[in-house]
């Protein structure tokens, strides 16, 4: 058995700054019915059940209109949570899955059709195991990229920033987009000279991969309110700004301690010290996910 996460925080900081007008929160998971859609047995954690229609309360506390549902691990290759939520909000939401190996042509463009337009992978080990249970591999990538690639998709990759020049000579020629999750889980007390981050820094400037400067309460010291991660953040946006997207990582799976659950108002925060110009702001809000999730146009 494993213990339930906390819900996130319901009390959200107000944001201080100006969100431009369809702008998307790129990283968040729903979960349930459980009824319907089942967590998988063996898994590293238990969320909440969270919907498609509480995602939407979040944006709207946010001042945010856009967002994009990934599936987590938990849910094993069971996308039937955020499948119902593409439905629900076709021109609001785009998805990224977990694929099974051996899944279909037909199911494939299903998918495509509901707003489907990344699927991802999960690399993060820790000891040459994954650190997560029942996420999908580089060998399904492997097999699975043709096909993504005849539907315009890309691969998000869940990897220690560390492990990325290892992965990267197979992940290249696989000729996908590539984007890497919550910075790179790269833990600050290592710094931004680290060899694993400043690979990732020159895959997002030669374009040849999206970064999501998401999860700084993962990587970052909530006491200082993350001011750790600001360095990792700003090197990334100097990299390539053309090549970063944003997200909450709502609802803050994994977390147990309430005293470390962080504040989706503080998160939103952090991007009037990330950020020099409303301009900057537009782009990776609002152009650059338009772009990555294939958004129609406002």
């Amino acid at each position: 058995m494993t213990r339930t996460c906390l819900p996130p925080n319901a009390d959200y900081m107000k944001v201080d700054m100006t969100i431009p007008a369809g702008a998307c929160d790129s990283h968040v998971h729903i979960f349930g019915p459980f009824a319907q859609f089942p967590l998988a047995d063996d898994r590293s954690y238990t969320p909440q059940e969270f919907s498609a229609n509480q995602f939407i309360e979040h944006l709207n506390k946010i001042g945010f209109s856009r967002g994009v549902l990934v599936t987590a691990s938990v849910c094993g290759t069971n996308n039937g949570s955020i499948l119902r939520g593409l439905e629900e909000y076709p021109d609001r939401f785009r998805g990224v899955v977990v694929p099974d190996a051996d899944v279909s042509d037909k199911e494939l463009d299903r998918w495509h059709d509901l707003g489907v337009r990344g699927a991802r992978f999960n690399l993060l080990q820790i000891d040459g195991k994954p650190m997560y249970r029942n996420g999908v591999g580089l060998e399904v990538l492997q097999r699975l990229a043709p096909k993504f690639a005849e539907r315009g998709w890309h691969a998000q990759i869940w990897a220690h920033a560390p492990d990325l020049p290892e992965l990267a000579p197979k992940l290249l020629p696989l000729g996908l987009p590539l984007v890497v999750d919550h910075m790179g889980r790269m833990n600050t007390s290592h710094g931004i000279n680290h060899p694993g981050f400043q690979f990732l820094c020159r895959l997002i400037g030669e374009g040849k991969g999206w970064v999501k400067i998401s999860g700084a309460d993962r990587i970052g010291t909530k006491e200082i309110g993350y001011q750790d991660v600001d360095p990792f953040a700003k090197a990334l946006i100097a990299a390539n700004l053309d090549r970063v997207v944003w997200g909450t990582d709502w609802p803050h799976i994994n977390y147990f301690d309430p005293v470390q659950l962080p504040n989706d108002g503080d998160l939103v925060n952090l991007l009037s010290r990330w950020f020099s110009s409303p301009s900057q702001i537009e782009k990776v809000l609002v152009s650059n996910p338009a772009n990555l999730y294939d958004f129609p146009k406002l």
